[in-house]
Order: structure tokens, then C-alpha cells, then sequence
């Protein structure tokens, strides 16, 4: 099987793991929000917001780490042992520090009365760390089944345990039964019960990852692995501000009374749900391609693969990009916001081609950012991250009170556009890769020129069904241009090459 093809199967099944979490994730936040009252939600929301930035410092890059070193057939055990030691005792410090100081980082959190939930917190965030090097190992090896399945798993457990925490529980007291493990008294923390037990689970479905692991800490490759890993933690923590922050700003930056700004805020987030579609095409790509990449950097045409999968990226992505943006009036007409009840949440929808662009240009970076993974330059990863946030922090602070969310949605592609460009420069002094950049960009451009000509066709008429009917027939030929332009290449794939004909 070539490499292309070994990808692109895996991605399929780590996307269809993503794919199906990210389903079971969103319904499990559609029944909180009925099954609890809406304070309530809002408190277990912004303890989640908390976690994305704690994961970052629990597992301080070692995973990006691990596929590194992994490279080297010699050692190999030790690698993956000090890998996980390493994070093993890490998580032991913070996890007891957490609970520890349980109850100032509950005044901290805002949640006073409560420092139960954060020594829960400390265990959801250990466990899940002790399963990330199991899990790139997995990764690693190429055994997306196995990964796929417990992933799922996870979140389908904490689905079934909050159903019965929180819907059977209550209505089994109600009728003068006790179920066992249930004290109403919890109430909304059995979601974070929930997240521990899953946690748990999911460490223990790996044991065969863990019965593998040799009793072996070698210092000398610990202190070689830090040494590349730290700044990865910088670029872990820059890529939450970049991707938070716009909204935290919007918060405090707009001249206008909390209940405006809270408006304001929501009509943007109802933009940021359809660009976050390209976001989580990213994601799937980046499962199934992080360590593909490392794996393939000791072959003799690395290079011409990492250009080849650009390429498959960046056609894929704009057909995403044209697919969300071209039928912004599809959405409105099937209400997916509840653009009825308020007609100016329909302002959301107009920054969705900034942003939705944005996340193809982070999408693009994460592709060139393999060359300073590769080099060990892993510190010019952290100074482009910190790049895109001075661009984040400035732009925001300048245009938010000037243009509203549609200044942040500008810097959100301007921060990631400049971060492409910089990586781009400086891998090809580095690791040169034979990008076809000309022709990329030409892609790009088009798919904006695409944009632009469906603006000008809406302008011509009112009807909905017209709008749709043309943005069907763009995107079409769009799609249709890309793969005749790039027959010979899809024609290497599966299912589509057997459609072109090899």
C-alpha cells in the first residue's frame, strides 16, 4: 500500500472516531442543557475552558515528543518508557497540588462551596494524561481500530453515566427508590464523575499499551526529549489564546451594557459554529498525519509525500471552505440559529468566510510546521505561535472597538495567515519541501474569486433557492476543475481513483 493511501485509510478511521465523539459531544451538551438548570450549565462550561488550557500543562507537548524520538529503531523502549514516566510524574505533582490546594482554586474558578469538583478535575486531567503516550503509541504504530474504539468508548460512557446519574437517579427518588452510587445531594458534579470513571476506563482498556512499558528512565534522552518538548508548551498555550481570546476580548473591549455585549458575543459564536466544521477537519487530518510524518521523514522522497499531502490538503479545504461559505443562505432558511426569534443573529453569518479562510491558513501552517518538528528547531514553533498572538492581541484590542466581531473575525485570519507565511519562509531555509506554492496559492485564490462571483450572483436576486441553486453549481465546477487539474494525483487514491480511472 503506498504511503498516500495508508494516510488517507487511517485518517478515515480516525476521523470516524472524531467524527462520531464530536457527535456524542455535541448531544451530550444539547441534554445538559435540558436535564440542568442553565447556571448550572454555565458553571460546568466554564470548567471545561479551564481544562483545554490544563491539558496543555499535564501533557507539556510529550506527545509531538514521542513520535520524534520514537524514530530512532534503537532505544525504541526507552523512548516510549521515559516518555511516559516522564508524564507519569508530572501528573502525579500537579494532580496532588490540585487537590492540594482544592479550595483557593475553587474561589479561583468561582465555584466557592465546591472544591470536591476540583480534585475530581485533578483526576479527569491525570488520567487523561496518563493515556496520551498510550495513545500516540497507538497512533505511532498505525492502529487507528484499536484507537477509534476506545475513543468512542469514552465519551459514549460518560453519555450513559450522566443519563443515569442525572435522568434515572432523580426519577427513581421521586418514587421512593435508591439506586446505587446516587446521592442527589452531587447533583450537576456527576458530570464530572461521569468524565473520572470514563477517565479511568480508558487507562485500563490500554493495559496492554502499559504491560509493554519497561521499568527504564533514562536522564540523558529525558533532558534531550525536555529540551525539544518546552517550547512545544508554549506553542500549546499560544494556540489556545489565538483561538479564545478574539471571544474574551470582545468581553471587555466593546463600549456597550452586559446585555449588548452578550448579544454581540452570540451573534459571533453563531459564525464561529460553521467555521468550526474546517476546524474539525483539522483535527482528523492531524490525527492520522502527525505521525505519518514522522514516521516517513527517514524515507528518500519524505519531502515529495509532505508536498503530495499539502496539495490533497489544500484542494480538500477549499472544497470545506466553498462548501460552508456558498450556502450561508441554506442555513438561515433551515434555522440552524434562531435567526427568527432574533433577525440580527443573521450578522453571524457574515463573517463566516473570515473566519472559515482562518482556519484553512492554520490548517496549512499545521501541514509546513512538520519542518521545525523534523529539524529539532521546535523553538521556532513557539516564535511563531507567539507571533500569532501579538498579531491576535493587537489587532483585537485595535479594530474590536472600532468594527465589533467583525474586527476579531479579521484578525483570527490575519493572525493565522501571517503564522502560514512565516513557517512557510522559514521551512524552506531549513527543510526545504518542493511545495507547489504558485499553484496552492492559485487554488486558494480561486476559491475566494468563487466567493466573490456568488456575492455579486445574490445581489441579482432575493430568492433563496436561486442563491442555493448557483452556490450548488459553483462549488461543482470548482470541484470538478481541482480534480480533472488533478487527475493523475487523485487518481492514485482509493474509491476516487477507481471513479477518474487509473
Amino acid at each position: 500500500m503506498s504511503s498516500i493511501r495508508r494516510l488517507a485509510n487511517q485518517t478515515l478511521w480516525y476521523g470516524g472516531s472524531y467524527v462520531a465523539a464530536r457527535f456524542l459531544n455535541v448531544f451530550l451538551k444539547f441534554f445538559l442543557t435540558h436535564i440542568i438548570a442553565i447556571d448550572n450549565y454555565g458553571v460546568v462550561t466554564k470548567v471545561y475552558v479551564y481544562s483545554t488550557f490544563l491539558n496543555v500543562l499535564f501533557t507539556y507537548g510529550m506527545e509531538t515528543t514521542y513520535f520524534r524520538f520514537i524514530q530512532h529503531k534503537e532505544g525504541r523502549n526507552a523512548v516510549y518508557a521515559t516518555s511516559f514516566f516522564s508524564v507519569f510524574g508530572t501528573t502525579i505533582l500537579l494532580s496532588t497540588a490540585m487537590a492540594v490546594c482544592a479550595a483557593p482554586i475553587s474561589d479561583i474558578w468561582n465555584i466557592p462551596g465546591h472544591p470536591e469538583w476540583v480534585v475530581w478535575f485533578a483526576g479527569i486531567l491525570g488520567f487523561d494524561a496518563l493515556c496520551a503516550i498510550p495513545f500516540a503509541r497507538l497512533r505511532q504504530q498505525g492502529r487507528p481500530v484499536k484507537y477509534a474504539f476506545i475513543r468512542f468508548l469514552n465519551i459514549l460512557m460518560q453519555v450513559l453515566l450522566i443519563f443515569y446519574f442525572l435522568v434515572i437517579g432523580p426519577w427513581a427518588g421521586a418514587r421512593g427508590h435508591r439506586l446505587p452510587g446516587y446521592d442527589p445531594a452531587v447533583g450537576v458534579g456527576y458530570v464530572f464523575i461521569a468524565n473520572l470513571i470514563a477517565s479511568a476506563v480508558t487507562l485500563l482498556l490500554l493495559y496492554k499499551e502499559l504491560r509493554g512499558l519497561r521499568a527504564v528512565f533514562d536522564l540523558k534522552l529525558w533532558k534531550q526529549m525536555m529540551r525539544y518538548t518546552w517550547p512545544l508548551m508554549i506553542v500549546g498555550f499560544g494556540g489556545m489564546i489565538n483561538e479564545v481570546m478574539d471571544r474574551a476580548l470582545l468581553d471587555n473591549l466593546l463600549p456597550y451594557s452586559r446585555d449588548r455585549v452578550e448579544t454581540i458575543q452570540a451573534i459571533y459564536y453563531s459564525g464561529y459554529l460553521f467555521a468550526l466544521l474546517i476546524n474539525v477537519f483539522i483535527q482528523v487530518f492531524k490525527m492520522g498525519a502527525e505521525p505519518f510524518f514522522f514516521n516517513e521523514a527517514g524515507r528518500e522522497n519524505a519531502q515529495a509525500t509532505y508536498a503530495r499531502i499539502m496539495k490533497f490538503y489544500v484542494i480538500g479545504s477549499c472544497w470545506m471552505f466553498l462548501g460552508i461559505v456558498l450556502f450561508r443562505d441554506l442555513w438561515k432558511a433551515l434555522n440552524l440559529v434562531d435567526i427568527r426569534h432574533s433577525p440580527e443573529y443573521a450578522g453571524g453569518f457574515d463573517v463566516i468566510p473570515q473566519l472559515a479562510m482562518s482556519y484553512v491558513c492554520l490548517g496549512i501552517y499545521y501541514n509546513l510546521a512538520i519542518w521545525y518538528k523534523l529539524t529539532n528547531k521546535t523553538l521556532y514553533g513557539a516564535y511563531m505561535t507567539l507571533a500569532g498572538v501579538v498579531v491576535t492581541l493587537v489587532l483585537n484590542i485595535w479594530w474590536i472597538p472600532r468594527f465589533s466581531y467583525v474586527g476579531s473575525a479579521w484578525a483570527s485570519f490575519l493572525c493565522y495567515f501571517i503564522m502560514m507565511v512565516i513557517s512557510f519562509v522559514w521551512g524552506q531555509r531549513h527543510y526545504p519541501v518542493p511545495y507547489e506554492w504558485k499553484k496552492l496559492g492559485g487554488y486558494m485564490l480561486l476559491a475566494v474569486v468563487v466567493l466573490l462571483l456568488h456575492e455579486g450572483l445574490q445581489r441579482l436576486t432575493g430568492q433563496t433557492g436561486l442563491r442555493v441553486l448557483a452556490g450548488v453549481l459553483l462549488l461543482g465546477a470548482y470541484m470538478l476543475f481541482t480534480l480533472l487539474r488533478e487527475r493523475r494525483e487523485f487518481s492514485r487514491l482509493p474509491v476516487v481513483g477507481r471513479w477518474l480511472g487509473r
